[in-house]
């Protein structure tokens, strides 16, 4: 589990240079040759979308052989409380001021010890408060079990605090290559550790030393591949705008976070620890395309539209065809996981964990809207849109908590997935749309780079719901629907091919007027 990471959210602005003596540094990036940093965006994604394929598989073989051999839905139950905790922490452990890092122009030397003081306090502070709280926490979540999970797991939170500023570092230069090597190297030593323990009999506080253990070398790695950032100190000018930089960037990644993760604590105090484990496993099952495919361009694609948000023009046609590009390569992944999630789940991980099947289907389509949602999210953080990140995440966490409660108690875990979906669709997505409207993405381009996947997925769903009653749900069966679907779909998809490449009609940005310079203001986009 790699918990180094920042979850997102912001406003940002262009301003003038620093200044010579030490102080704030206003935000926005000297922006380089529009060449330079198309080859770097297209160097960091393509090494960010390897890292993040190898790591899922490993986590993926990792999990099938805790579900089968080692865990029950359970401690699955009490690992998915102490997973959603930390997350919630994590999006707001230091204070915002990390993505300074990644967005301020100048030399962030500079004002790196200021923010690695901020970042360490607030987060020691925070893990303070979550260790007294625990008992509280568990109980109201109906898992008086995880306490002792919650205080090792969540030590992370204080190790992530460190890690802000050497991984920052590497975020802004696109070195995605050393990440890779240290997200290896985290992946190994927290695996190890995590199957070691849960078959010496640890249950769920396997997963939380693992974790631990992996985060420490993420730090190690960070610090040395970004030698001299772990150096502390105090500047009380730069302190200032730095937090009113990130407190409000702070304040709506926990939102995000808290979006994706409430239903987690609905489910565990309505249904219990078993129903939670199952819930958990379709949740991560869904999460699957999200991880692979959405974390590695969000690894960039923070730093890319900064990069653009001066040039209306260059963001837009930037922002639909990078949606373009994630829906077309995420849609067959959702649709052949939704139609096959039965079969699917007890090929994997075995008859017992079946019941998880029902909820798959809605929780894909969530998947999917989480997709296109986290791209909008980073290039709305890039823009300066700060009121309508906390507009979405809002109105999304205010309206899904009733929903979900109801849904929860009516129809169980499937319930729980159905009203997720329906809050997301129907309410979330078109305010996501009005925001992009006001930024200057309009609803057209949306469209145009959606549709050919939307059609492509149609046609997918219909192959495998005709083919899955003839063919059965042997492996060979599986494969077989899953080739013949994959074909449909890829004819369907051709089409768009020139949008996707860049190349086809309208997809060369046009000189566009310059966005006028903002305010000093913040940024930020992570969750997973």
């Amino acid at each position: 589990m790699d918990t180094a990471r920042a979850p997102e959210t912001g406003e940002t602005s262009d301003g003038p240079a620093p200044p010579a003596s030490p102080g704030p540094v206003p935000p926005g990036p000297v922006a380089p040759p529009a060449a330079d940093l198309g080859l770097k965006v297209r160097s960091a994604a393509r090494w960010s979308l390897i890292n993040t394929v190898v790591m899922r598989l490993g986590t993926f073989a990792t999990g099938i052989l805790l579900a089968r051999f080692a865990l029950g839905p359970a401690e699955w139950g009490v690992y998915g409380i102490a997973q959603t905790v930390l997350l919630v922490l994590l999006s707001a452990n230091e204070l915002g001021v990390g993505l300074a890092i990644v967005r301020w122009e100048g030399d962030a030397r500079r004002f790196a010890p200021t923010v690695l003081t901020l970042s360490t306090l607030s987060s020691g502070l925070l893990y303070v408060a979550l260790f007294a709280a625990a008992p509280t926490v568990a109980g109201l979540i109906g898992s008086p079990d995880a306490v002792g999970v919650l205080r090792v797991m969540c030590l992370c939170v204080v190790i992530d605090g460190v890690a802000q500023v050497p991984g920052g570092f590497l975020t802004r230069e696109f070195a995605q290559g050393k990440r890779m090597i240290i997200d290896a190297l985290n992946f190994v030593i927290g695996t190890a550790v995590t199957l070691l323990l849960a078959f010496e009999g640890w249950g769920a506080m396997s997963f939380a030393w693992g974790a631990v253990a992996g985060n420490l070398v993420t730090l190690a790695g960070c610090a040395l591949a970004a030698p001299g950032t772990l150096k502390y100190g105090w500047d009380s000018g730069q302190a200032r705008a730095l937090l009113r930089f990130g407190l409000p960037l702070a304040g709506a990644s926990m939102l995000a976070l808290a979006v994706v993760n409430v239903d987690t604590m609905v489910v565990g105090a309505t249904l219990g620890n078993v129903s939670l484990g199952f819930y958990v496993l379709a949740f991560n099952i869904s999460g699957w395309p999200v991880r692979i495919i959405s974390e590695a361009a969000r690894r960039v694609s923070f730093a890319g539209f900064s990069r653009l948000a001066e040039s209306p023009e260059a963001l837009a046609q930037g922002f639909s065809r990078a949606l373009g590009v994630l829906i077309t390569a995420t849609v067959p992944l959702c649709v052949l996981l939704a139609g096959l999630a039965e079969p699917v789940i007890h090929l994997v991980y075995g008859s017992q964990w079946t019941p998880a099947a029902a909820a798959l289907p809605w929780l894909m389509a969530l998947g999917l809207i989480r997709i296109g949602g986290e791209l909008a999210y980073d290039c709305l953080v890039a823009i300066g849109q700060r009121r309508s990140l906390f507009l979405v995440q809002g109105l999304w966490l205010v309206a899904l908590i009733p929903v979900l409660i109801v849904a929860a108690r009516l129809d169980g875990i499937v319930g729980v997935s159905q009203g997720h979906v329906l809050v997301a669709a129907g309410m979330v997505v078109p305010v996501f749309l009005i925001a992009l409207n006001r930024g200057g993405i309009g609803v057209g381009r949306i469209a145009r780079a959606c549709a050919w996947p939307f059609l492509g997925g149609a046609v997918m769903a219909a192959v495998v719901l005709g083919l899955e009653r003839p063919f059965g749900d042997g492996r060979l069966a599986l494969l077989a629907i899953g080739t013949i679907a994959l074909a449909a779909y890829t004819l369907c998809v051709l089409p768009s091919l020139g949008f996707l490449r860049g190349t086809g009609r309208g997809a060369r940005p046009h000189r566009g007027r310059r966005r006028p310079p903002a305010p000093l203001r913040p940024d930020r986009q992570d969750m997973e």
